[in-house]
């Protein structure tokens, strides 16, 4: 293979998974190489300059997570969005060239099938069905205060608190009880025979 080339790469067109999408919904491909910021800002251009009501984030390979970074931007910013991820597999076709063909020998071009793990998240402001897969509901307006309240202050806030406080002290104790039967040991094995040739004297 050391004579072969990657051309081009092509993904195959699918449809996006999700039903009742408008048909001009702007649908954002997030590359490897692609920079947050240029995609949240045209994201965010059409959500709120133009007013869209729904956006599909795409990325395939290695550019899923960053898809995932976007949209979780998209919804800091936005608040109230409701969601569906679809997670699938696409077809990438990787075609070879190759450098310096034998006369006769095998064909000049090479293509290559590669399965890559795919995900689409569309966000929506309008309420979405919250029984197809993948839904998740708008998270609330004041993130952390209101899910705190809402559990009780002290059922939450106490547990995690309590159980992370008391867990530096008993290793202490344990390191000082440790360090308190080996220091007498010591002295007194030393001690003894250090003193024996004084007796002597």
């Amino acid at each position: 293979m050391e004579n072969f080339r990657k051309v081009r790469t092509s993904e195959e067109e699918s449809p996006l998974p999700f039903p009742d999408l408008p048909p001009d919904v702007v649908e954002m491909k997030v590359k490897e190489g692609s920079k947050i910021r240029n995609l949240m800002n045209f994201a965010m251009a059409q959500m709120e300059l133009k007013g869209s009501r729904q956006i599909v984030f795409s990325g395939c390979g290695r550019a899923v997570t960053k898809t995932i970074t976007c949209v979780e931007i998209m919804k800091r910013k936005l608040g109230g969005l409701h969601q569906v991820t679809k997670v699938r597999y696409k077809t990438l076709l990787e075609v070879w060239e190759n450098q310096d063909p034998l006369p006769g020998g095998p064909a000049q071009n090479l293509t290559v099938h590669k399965n890559v793990p795919s995900i689409c998240i569309l966000l929506s402001r309008d309420p979405l069905d919250p029984n197809q897969t993948g839904y998740q509901p708008p998270e609330p307006r004041h993130g952390l205060g209101t899910q705190l309240g809402e559990a009780g202050e002290d059922t939450s806030g106490s547990t995690t608190k309590g159980l992370k406080r008391p867990l530096p002290p008993p290793r202490e104790e344990l390191l000082t009880k440790k360090l308190q039967v080996q220091v007498p040991d010591s002295p007194r094995g030393s001690g003894t025979t250090d003193r024996q040739p004084d007796h002597h004297h």
